[in-house]
């Protein structure tokens, strides 16, 4: 068995409530759980083992919340000409690849665009290239900053013409450590708003309507990786026809 890596985020309560975990109404087995298994069985708490009953818990959830991947449809409703695919309609086979871990840290900007050298750079430094199926992982060094940091909205992002960069080569799932795939949503506006260019408004994402790929948002641990040599499991939910999911995103790394 090969020894694994989870780049997971924990999936924690969203305690500012910026839709990036889930809201979870706790049901610990001292209380809640008691009070159900008293509620069916009819017995007293220490009938019990420890006096306790199950645990149980309630989750509001966003299908983009954590760590996550974006089926083609979160994209527009259209991919290559097509229908776009929802999660169930990815095979298994599709969410467990081969992966290339692209260290852009000290050639990115915060809230700036990713550019198609500073992936270039990185693609040389990782020692072999874009390969056809390939999952690229973008190790920003966002994954050093929480939920509760400034700098976590601060994040560099990509643009539609470094999204199909990795696209044309090949990549079939294009990962991140930052909070999202794009510039940050300020930055969009702003460009859109200065230039009356369209192009600017979530140009990363819209690009995937061109050439097919599954972004995953919100990534971690990437600096436990080696460039490449290994596999990567993208596990999202089965969230009937959803635009995205929640996943358990694991590295399987070589003896």
């Amino acid at each position: 068995m090969k020894p694994a890596s989870d780049i997971t985020v924990p999936a924690e309560y969203d305690t500012l409530r910026v839709v990036l975990g889930p809201q979870i109404d706790y049901g610990p087995p001292a209380t809640t759980g008691l009070r159900h298994m008293q509620s069916i069985f009819d017995c007293p708490a220490e009938d019990l083992p420890n006096g306790e009953g199950w645990g149980e818990d309630s989750i509001v959830m966003s299908s983009h919340c954590n760590t996550h991947v974006d089926a083609p449809l979160h994209s527009g409703s259209h991919c290559e000409g097509r229908p776009a695919r929802t999660i169930t309609d990815i095979e298994l086979d599709e969410l467990y690849r081969p992966a290339l871990v692209l260290d852009v840290r000290n050639d990115v900007t915060p809230c700036e665009a990713i550019s198609i050298e500073a992936l270039d750079a990185a693609i040389e430094r990782a020692g072999r290239p874009v390969a056809v199926g390939d999952a690229v992982l973008i190790r920003t060094g966002q994954e050093r900053y929480s939920v509760s940091d400034p700098e976590f909205f601060q994040y560099p992002g990509m643009t539609a013409a470094a999204t199909k960069h990795l696209t044309g080569m090949g990549a079939t799932i294009l990962g991140t450590d930052a909070m999202a795939w794009d510039r940050p949503f300020p930055v969009m506006k702003q460009a859109y708003k200065e230039t009356g260019d369209p192009g600017q408004i979530w140009d990363g994402h819209f690009a995937i309507q061109e050439k097919e790929a599954f972004i995953v948002q919100q990534l971690t641990n990437l600096d436990k990786l080696p460039p490449h040599g290994f596999m990567v499991g993208f596990f999202p939910l089965r969230l009937y026809k959803a635009s995205a999911a929640p996943a358990r995103v694991v590295a399987f790394l070589d003896d």
